[in-house]
C-alpha cells in the first residue's frame, strides 16, 4: 500500500488549524494535526515544501522507517516545526494503518487498559466569585477534576483566566466551553497583544485562592494549576511549599523548563507533584528530568512532539521511573491531535490524566469525531483509525488568518516569559 497524495490542509474555524491528509494507492486516507500555535505558516511550508514530496510512493505501513527518515535524514533534528511536521505523518500513518485493519487505533498500541481517560477541564475567573461559578459549570459538564487560573489585584489580564467581557463587550459566561476560546488561543491580529505581569504579586494572592476554593469545594476534587513558566527556581519552590495544604494533583511549569537542573530545587523544597512539557519535543527534552526523577507528569501533546510513535517511547521512559502523562489538549490541538492522544491515553499504562478543551461548534463543523466525553472521562471510540473525518467543503470555508500569542511585560517594561 503505498502513499499516493499529500495534502496541507489549512483552516481557521475557531482558531487556526493544519492537516495533513495522506492518501494510498487502495483509496485509504489518513489525517495528521501539524498545529503550531502562532507558527502555523512555518509548518505548513515545511510539509509542502520538504515533506510532502519524500512522502509519495512509500509504503504507508512502515511508519517507524518513515519516521525515523525524516527525523534523520534532514540532519537538523527537532524543534517544534520539525517534530510538528513529522507528528503530521507519523498520526496519517496510524490512522492508514488503523483503518486497514479494521480496527480503533488504540487497538493497534496494544488494546485498552482503562475503561475510561480522565479529563481536567479549565475553571478560572477574575474574581473569586467567577471561579467559583466556572468550577461549578465544569462539574456540570461532567469534569472530575479542574484546573484552577485566577485573576491577580492590580494585573489586566492573566494567562488562563477568561475575561469577563469579549473584545465585543458582550458578557462571556466564564464557564462555558466556548468561553475557553477567548483566553488561551493565539489571536487575531497584526502584532502580538500585551499582557502585564507581577510574580510577587502573584504569589502572595494565589495561595489564597486555593484555599477558598478548597473551602468551598472540599478535599476530594483534583485540582492542577498552571504556572506558565513564570517563576525563578526558588519562585516555584515556594509556592510549591504554599500550596501542599491544599493537596494540588499537580502545579504545571512552575518554572522555564530547558534549565532543567533548576528541577531540582523545587523537588528538594516541595512535595507538590510537578508536570513539565507542553513546550518539548523530543525524549532528549526530558532525559534528565525523567532519568533524576524531578516531574511527575509529562505534559508533551501528540500534535507537537513527533506524533504516537515518539511520545509512546518517551512514556515508556517515563513508566520506567514510575511517571505519568499528562497529555496536553487545549483547542490549539486539532480534533485529529485529541483523538490521538486518546488512543494512546487509552493503551499506556502510565496514564495520568489527559487535558480537555472542548472545541467550539464550528470546529466541529470541518472535524466530525467519534471520541465522547461522558462523566468526566473521554473515550476514543470504536471507529477505525482515528475515529475523525475532515470536511474539506467547510474547511475551505475558514481561510487561515494570522494570528499571534500574546506576551508579557514587567512593570519596568521587561519581556517576560509568557
Amino acid at each position: 500500500m503505498r502513499i499516493e497524495q499529500a495534502e496541507v490542509i489549512v483552516t481557521s474555524p475557531d482558531r487556526n488549524f493544519i492537516t495533513l491528509k495522506l492518501t494510498t494507492d487502495t483509496g485509504i486516507t489518513g489525517l495528521g494535526d501539524g498545529t503550531l500555535n502562532g507558527r502555523e505558516p512555518a509548518v505548513v511550508s515545511y510539509l509542502k515544501d520538504s515533506v510532502a514530496p519524500l512522502l509519495i510512493g512509500r509504503d504507508a505501513h512502515q511508519i517507524e522507517d518513515t519516521w525515523q527518515f525524516l527525523y534523520r535524514s534532514a540532519y537538523w533534528r527537532r524543534g517544534p516545526v520539525t517534530m510538528a511536521a513529522i507528528s503530521a505523518v507519523d498520526v496519517a500513518l496510524w490512522d492508514i494503518k488503523a483503518k486497514a485493519a479494521g480496527m480503533p487505533l488504540y487497538q493497534l498500541l496494544g488494546g485498552a487498559s482503562r475503561t475510561g481517560i480522565l479529563a481536567y477541564g479549565h475553571g478560572s475567573g477574575a474574581s473569586t466569585e467567577e471561579l467559583f461559578d466556572s468550577i461549578r459549570m465544569h462539574q456540570e459538564m461532567g469534569f472530575q477534576a479542574i484546573r484552577v487560573q485566577s485573576g491577580v489585584p492590580g494585573l489586566r489580564a492573566i494567562y488562563g483566566v477568561t475575561p469577563s467581557k469579549t473584545d465585543a463587550g458582550v458578557v462571556t459566561d466564564p464557564g462555558s466551553p466556548d468561553a475557553d476560546q477567548h483566553y488561551e488561543p493565539a489571536q487575531r491580529a497584526a502584532r502580538p497583544p500585551e499582557e502585564d505581569w507581577d510574580t510577587r504579586a502573584y504569589l502572595r494572592h494565589l495561595p489564597g485562592v486555593f484555599e477558598a476554593v478548597r473551602n468551598e469545594f472540599g478535599p476530594d476534587l483534583p485540582l492542577l494549576h498552571d504556572g506558565h513558566h513564570r517563576m525563578t527556581p526558588i519562585q516555584a519552590a515556594k509556592l510549591g511549599k504554599a500550596l501542599e495544604p491544599y493537596d494540588l494533583f499537580w502545579l504545571e511549569d512552575c518554572t522555564p523548563a530547558e534549565n532543567q537542573e533548576a528541577l531540582r530545587l523545587v523537588r528538594q523544597h516541595t512535595t507538590t507533584p510537578l508536570a513539565i512539557g507542553e513546550v518539548f519535543n523530543s525524549v532528549w527534552d526530558y532525559r534528565q528530568l525523567i532519568s533524576e526523577q524531578l516531574i511527575d507528569y509529562v505534559r508533551s501533546s501528540v500534535t507537537h512532539t513527533g506524533g504516537i510513535s515518539h511520545l509512546r517511547k518517551i512514556l515508556d521512559f517515563a513508566a520506567q521511573y514510575q511517571i505519568k502523562s499528562g497529555i496536553h489538549g487545549p483547542t490549539d490541538i486539532s480534533p485529529v491531535g485529541m483523538a490521538a492522544a486518546l488512543h494512546l491515553d487509552l493503551a499506556i499504562h502510565n496514564f495520568g490524566i489527559q487535558e480537555y478543551m472542548p472545541h467550539g461548534q464550528r470546529t466541529n463543523s470541518v472535524f466530525q469525531q467519534s471520541y465522547s466525553f461522558i462523566e468526566g472521562y473521554l473515550h476514543p471510540g470504536e471507529r477505525p483509525g482515528l475515529g475523525v473525518d475532515l470536511d474539506v467543503d467547510a474547511a475551505g470555508r475558514y481561510p487561515y488568518e494570522t494570528a499571534y500569542l500574546p506576551f508579557n511585560r514587567l512593570k519596568d517594561g521587561t519581556v517576560h516569559d509568557w
